[in-house]
């Protein structure tokens, strides 16, 4: 008989930290279970394999803890490679695509097809929590174009979100990608919009941008100062002083529009470190950037603070 001897007391171990993340993550699970969470899932951590599976257990996880999750995915660069294959023109205008007939086609099978069907397939790799949704499913999201010269280019006009409050009443997770119903047809919509209106029509408890950069710099591209909270109207007011470059802007400006839209937390991260989607919502300290409504404190939630109801 072979008798397995403990190669070291179990309290100094690897094991013993474990057991003191998940008593850290304790509180949070408990705030945050039965809530409302929107993430915008896109960028390199969406084309590594390995940060990909990395954000698929993430999310698999918040789901199994009981968190209402709705993932609202990117596809740029699997549209552009499918656009390319087909032999049709790739350019942007002001970072949108360009988006004729022909390459709408494109967007919905690259897009719907393969990106979506990809996500819902690694996630319900896991059990069966994951199903597709397009703006077009149950006239989830209704659109108009932006302009002429973008053709179907579109913003959202207005959020159904029946069919995904459905769904999530029944235990999933619906992935949805950023194709809206227009009056003649289906437009392309970028997915950091869709998420803020969809976060904004659930009136959703916190909003995750996963993005390739750690979160809101003073300093972008230097990327030395990173701010770790603030309010609507410290952003409002270091957009107005210039401090924030032109690669901030967008993602503030996102940010506040869905606070203004009535979510209670919205986090900009770098999805590209492993787990941070996690150590974001479920860690005391965080990862990355999170704003708050106007005239809260400029500071994170303890996890000493009671549990939400």
């Amino acid at each position: 008989m072979t008798i397995d001897l403990q190669e070291e007391p179990l309290c100094a171990s690897v094991e013993a930290r474990k057991a003191e993340v998940l008593i850290e993550a304790l509180p949070w699970i408990s705030r945050f279970y039965g809530k409302t969470v929107v993430v915008k899932y896109g960028g390199s951590a969406m084309e590594d394999p390995a940060l990909r599976a990395s954000v698929i257990e993430d999310l698999t996880l918040m789901a199994y803890l009981g968190i209402r999750l709705v993932v609202v995915h990117g596809g740029g660069k699997a549209i552009s490679a499918l656009m390319e294959r087909l032999r049709l023109p790739v350019s942007f205008r002001d970072g949108l695509r360009v988006t004729d007939d022909a390459a709408m086609e494109a967007v919905s099978m690259a897009l719907v097809g393969q990106v979506n069907q990809g996500l819902v397939g690694a996630m319900n790799a896991f059990g069966q929590v994951a199903v597709g949704v397009t703006g077009s499913d149950g006239c989830t999201l209704k659109g108009e174009p932006v302009s002429a010269e973008l053709g179907r280019v579109g913003t959202v006009t207005s959020v159904n979100t029946h069919l995904i409050s459905c769904l999530m009443d029944e235990g999933y997770v619906p992935v949805v990608a950023g194709v809206a119903m227009g009056a003649d047809g289906q437009l392309n919509v970028n997915a950091d919009l869709v998420a803020s209106e969809v976060a904004g029509a659930l009136e959703a408890d916190k909003l995750v941008f996963m993005t390739d950069v750690d979160g809101i710099y003073l300093d972008y591209p230097a990327c030395e100062r990173l701010v770790s909270c603030l309010t609507t109207d410290e952003a409002a007011r270091l957009a107005a002083s210039g401090e924030l470059t032109g690669g901030m802007l967008p993602k503030v400006e996102a940010a506040t529009r869905a606070i203004e839209a009535g979510v209670g937390r919205v986090h900009v991260l770098n999805g590209t470190f492993p787990h941070a989607l996690l150590l974001e919502v479920f860690t005391d300290r965080g990862v990355g950037t999170m704003f708050l409504p106007a005239g809260e404190g400029s500071q994170r939630d303890g996890a000493s603070a009671p549990p939400e109801p």
